[in-house]
């Protein structure tokens, strides 16, 4: 059924073809239903009225009444300009304008009341507002100050008249228009718990508001709503996942026994515990499990992973572990093969470098089910891999792999869908987990190993350098290996390497030869020689490694106690503390050094001390959200998943978690939707298009 909001905003008065095709172009825009929810970025208090005297120079915007007094037109062509001086009681302001002159001059006359609104500056030790809005002073006008919306436009789009005011005044006429067809999508008991605003009220007040009162009872609504309806979906996609997707149900699991009663080298942590039995009950269900392992670097995530692994080879189910470089997965297989030698369990690697004899006998051993675990990168998509019965996908820093190939990936069992354990060392803030992954299970491992010492980070500034070096080479001295890392940003890819070979000759001179060996890693060495340049590091030849941020995720150098970061202002807070990450690995002290010339921002000074004060990822994770929003943290590729229009994931988490609840007890009450006071919410859930992803199918 199509509605009045599915008209198409060409035949809306005041558009046209020619306005639709900029608004379409510019805003993505090209329905009622989209232009309505076009919302406002902020609201103008025209209900007060300023004295000139009393203007000055910090305040946003100004709104005077009083009388035109002079008038005239100055310069000659590009200098052309229109000025008038403007009394009140309290003195004289100047109004200028640049553009329009001859039409504003023919419609505006000496020693007439006016009201004059815009951003004060001084200019001559007086006011002046250039390009004022300007209207004749009526009792009208004076009484009825409102609230009066400013909305994103653009340039191209002023050029058509389609500024915030020509925006607002088709507004007006579209909110009186669509006021009749705005339905409740929501239902009585929810907006009577919450004492939410009605759906048509909302709409009305968030574009006009009548008091401050209303717009802040309008937005809360229509922040609420939004986020209802987006958990809504997630947990209706993950009961879907629940019901559809059969997984090979974990049942006794006597090789797990074997090896945390023999072989576990160490005491779990409680936490870690905790996730492994989330785990266990969650492919105990015969449903597939599609679950979100989050810990921060050093936690112990590989440990769970290979306990869940054994879950699944006591099924007779065979495993896989994909990393994103040929450097993780030599990690991970080294790490995994201590354990799984102690329990005579295969256990082999598969990348692009394999050889194509060893590649065959692979490909040969894993269809016909004698191999049992398998480590690999992007390799283990190939059509050509292909397994007897896979359980289990074990997915690392999941955020580097593209949607498709993790689906191909667990889509190689063609009888059951593989259980899914993707494990990110990136901490997410909760918001942007209940958020971004509102319809996946997730685990949270938030406690280190005992016997780890916590990083010392510390600040220091250009002038502090030489003592800097001088800590550097006792570290060396000690047996020590140390990370220096140079900022890399796209735009400047020259210049960051230039600092970086700039930064390899100012660290020979402090390092010199054959005393220290250096090695330099940077992304536009072959894959090769980076191999070469790294595993050079972490066989011990060289003491010092200088790097971009290649290594942010990677290598686990337990010998390297000392990680320096050069502009450390020109990082984000996350790829600071993934950076910090490389180090601490070991028994002993290790230390971060965040270099920055003496003259750094606010922000940045707030951003390092968050740093130094704390190692907890999750509390970076938060602060790294207030700093920067939630779409620079999630990247493009994720930024899109909810699309939200007006709620804001890093200021709005109480709202989400209210959302979130409702959502859960409704679903609770009623799966499917299908009592009679929930009639409007399930034909609303069915209006709404899909744009988010089904992160359900696909993890």
């Amino acid at each position: 059924m199509t509605s009045i909001f599915d008209t198409k905003i060409d035949f809306l008065k005041g558009i046209g073809p020619q306005k639709a095709a900029v608004i379409n172009k510019e805003l993505s825009i090209f329905t009622y239903g989209d232009l309505i929810q076009h919302y406002p970025f902020r609201h103008e208090d025209r209900t007060v009225f300023h004295t000139i005297a009393e203007a000055h120079e910090d305040m946003s915007f100004v709104q005077f009444k009083g009388v035109l007094v002079s008038l005239q037109i100055q310069g000659d062509g590009q200098k052309k300009r229109l000025t008038a001086q403007f009394r009140d009681k309290t003195g004289v302001a100047e109004l200028v304008w640049f553009r329009a002159i001859n039409w504003i001059s023919a419609n505006i006359k000496i020693g007439v009341e006016y009201v004059v609104f815009g951003k004060p500056t001084y200019f001559r030790d007086s006011i002046s507002i250039v390009h004022p809005e300007i209207e004749p002073l009526t009792t009208a006008l004076e009484k009825s100050g409102k609230l009066r919306p400013v909305y994103h436009s653009s340039e191209k789009m002023k050029n058509f008249g389609l500024d915030s005011k020509g925006i607002s005044s088709i507004m007006a006429q579209l909110v009186e228009l669509a006021k009749p067809h705005i339905k409740e999508n929501l239902t009585e008991q929810i907006i009577s718990d919450f004492k939410l605003e009605s759906k048509k009220n909302a709409i009305s007040q968030i574009h006009f508001p009548t008091s401050q009162v209303e717009l802040n009872n309008a937005i809360y609504r229509l922040k609420f709503e939004e986020l209802f309806y987006a958990q809504l979906k997630f947990l209706r996609l993950r009961s879907g996942r629940k019901l559809q997707n059969s997984g090979i149900v974990v049942q006794h699991i006597p090789l797990v026994n074997e090896f945390y009663k023999s072989h576990l080298p160490f005491e779990l942590t409680n936490a870690q515990k905790k996730v492994i039995r989330e785990i266990y009950l969650d492919m105990g269900t015969g449903k597939q499990m599609n679950r979100l392992l989050q810990g921060d670097v050093g936690s112990g995530k590989t440990i769970v992973a290979f306990i869940c692994m054994l879950m699944l080879l006591d099924q007779n189910a065979q495993v896989c572990l994909m990393a994103p470089t040929e450097i993780l997965a030599d990690q991970h297989l080294n790490g995994l093969k201590v354990f799984a030698d102690k329990l005579n369990i295969s256990i082999v690697k598969l990348t692009g470098s394999t050889k194509a004899k060893a590649r065959k006998e692979i490909l040969e051993n894993l269809a016909n089910g004698e191999i049992k675990i398998i480590v690999g990168t992007h390799a283990l998509i190939e059509d050509k891999v292909i397994f007897k019965n896979l359980g289990l996908c074990v997915i690392d820093e999941q955020h580097k792999f593209g949607v498709a190939q993790r689906a191909k990936l667990w889509a190689k069992n063609t009888n059951v869908a593989s259980h899914v354990l993707v494990m990110t060392a990136t901490p997410i803030p909760r918001t942007l987990a209940m958020a971004f992954y509102g319809d996946l299970d997730v685990s949270v491992i938030d406690e280190l190993p005992a016997g780890r010492k916590p990083i010392k980070t510390v600040h220091r500034f250009e002038n502090q350098r030489l003592a800097v070096i001088g800590f550097m080479k006792e570290e060396i001295k000690l047996g020590r290996q140390i990370y220096i890392v140079y900022p890399l940003i796209e735009e400047s890819e020259k210049m960051d390497l230039q600092d970086l070979y700039n930064g390899y000759d100012a660290i020979l001179k402090d390092f010199p030869q054959p005393e220290f060996q250096v090695s330099v890693v940077h992304g536009r060495l072959s894959p090769a020689d980076k191999d070469f340049e790294m595993q050079r590091f972490i066989k011990g030849e060289t003491q010092i490694m200088l790097a971009t941020t290649v290594i942010e995720v990677g290598v686990n150098v337990p010998n390297a106690s000392v990680m320096l970061i050069e502009n450390a202002e020109r990082f984000g807070l996350a790829q600071l503390h993934q950076l910090r990450g490389r180090v601490g690995r070991g028994a002993e002290q290790s230390y971060c050094i965040l270099m920055t010339s003496n003259k750094i921002s606010q922000d940045s000074r707030e951003k390092l001390a968050t740093m130094v004060r704390t190692n907890n990822g999750f509390e970076i994770a938060e602060a790294d959200l207030k700093l920067r929003g939630p779409g620079d943290l999630m990247g493009t590729q994720q930024s899109g998943v909810l699309d939200l229009l007006i709620a804001d994931l890093s200021t709005d988490h109480e709202i989400l978690k209210l959302a979130r609840e409702t959502a859960q007890a409704l679903l609770l009450d009623d799966s499917n939707l299908t009592k009679p006071q929930n009639q409007n919410i399930y034909n609303h859930l069915q209006a709404i298009s899909v744009k988010t992803i089904n992160w359900s199918r696909i993890s």
